[in-house]
């Protein structure tokens, strides 16, 4: 690790210190009265493969405004951003690229920019991170938006094919809603990836691959540090310290940093991932559980690779200036506020 990374500090959230603190290298504990915190990574693995996920435990495609989503349209969905995300790593890099500032939001807006550049502004806004503030804030923006139709010019996204193709107001509602479900967690995702990569290690020796680099950034920081799956009579079965009300809350922060799986669990070391295989190293899960992996995870890999190109290319790491960050309790484990400048 570079000495200037070696000097910076990661605050978490007190909520997730507390974790980290007293349930670190726990296979199983309880957190409340109907809710278990599992981290060892036979018991995840039993846990997880026993189901699969109910709608309302998968964190994109749970129900919108109390409509279901089903899995064909789920997939129609990924399937296009697939599409624009293929067309838009087929462009080459562009010869010089300031992407100094404030990560993540500098990258979130580079990727929107990226693959929705020909969308209405109707769609773009959709993507802005203010509304993460409230999903009412949200909706707000999508009833409004849904009034009328949309003209898409003949460049738009393919993505954006689908809410332009709804009739009704109340189906283009709910495909706007889709259309942020789908595309949003992709910018929120990779720029967050970046960001996270950039403050564990930069500067990046030459010689460390883009793809340790991210390996490495999932497993301190990863992108769902908790997995939540409702009180189910089969996880009983498996061990008996789960009650039949009992929630599961599978927790990769604590697996990602146990050190009877890691050595220096804390540390940012990319070399790791030279005598790793990611999809089958225990407790590892940065897009899920083998038997239902996060279908963006063909995206997310690829994207993050390119933007952390760009970065290396043009000589960009964190500010030497900046010596702490915080990571708030949110669903997608995130430095905030990370200052990127030429170095």
């Amino acid at each position: 690790m570079h000495p200037a990374a070696q000097a910076r500090t990661t605050v978490f959230a007190p909520r997730l210190q507390d974790l980290l603190r007293e349930h670190r290298g726990k296979d199983m504990f309880r957190i409340d009265d109907d809710t278990i915190g599992v981290a060892g990574p036979e018991l995840t693995h039993c846990i997880l493969a026993t189901r699969y996920a109910t709608e309302f435990e998968r964190p994109t495609f749970k129900p919108l405004h109390g409509r279901s989503i089903q899995r064909a349209d789920a997939t129609k969905w990924m399937q296009s951003i697939g599409r624009d995300v293929r067309a838009a790593l087929k462009k080459p890099l562009p010869a010089s690229t300031d992407l100094s500032g404030e990560w993540p939001g500098v990258g979130h807006n580079y990727l929107r920019d990226l693959l929705l550049p020909n969308d209405p502004h109707r769609l773009r806004v959709l993507m802005s991170r203010v509304l993460e503030l409230t999903p009412k804030l949200t909706w707000a923006v999508i009833a409004v938006g849904a009034l009328r139709g949309f003209d898409l010019r003949d460049d738009a996204s393919v993505v954006a094919g689908l809410p332009a193709g709804a009739t009704s107001y109340h189906d283009r509602r709910y495909a706007m809603g889709l259309y942020r479900r789908t595309v949003a967690p992709v910018c929120f995702t990779i720029s967050t990836l970046v960001a996270n990569a950039l403050w564990l290690g930069s500067p990046f020796d030459d010689n460390t691959p883009n793809d340790h680099i991210l390996y490495e950034a999932m497993r301190l920081l990863p992108p769902s540090w908790n997995m939540l799956r409702n009180a189910s009579p089969e996880y009983a079965e498996i061990d008996p310290r789960i009650g039949p009300k009992d929630d599961i809350l599978i927790l990769p922060l604590l697996s990602q940093r146990d050190p009877a799986l890691w050595e220096a669990p804390d540390e940012f070391r990319p070399e790791r991932w030279a005598g790793i295989d990611p999809d089958d190293h225990p407790g590892y899960l940065p897009f899920g559980h083998r038997s239902e992996r996060c279908w963006g995870r063909h995206m997310v890999m690829p994207l993050a690779g390119m933007l952390l190109d760009i970065l290396r290319n043009e000589g960009m790491a964190v500010s030497p200036a900046q010596t702490t960050v915080d990571v708030p309790l949110a669903g997608l484990l995130s430095v905030s506020e990370v200052k990127v400048t030429r170095q």
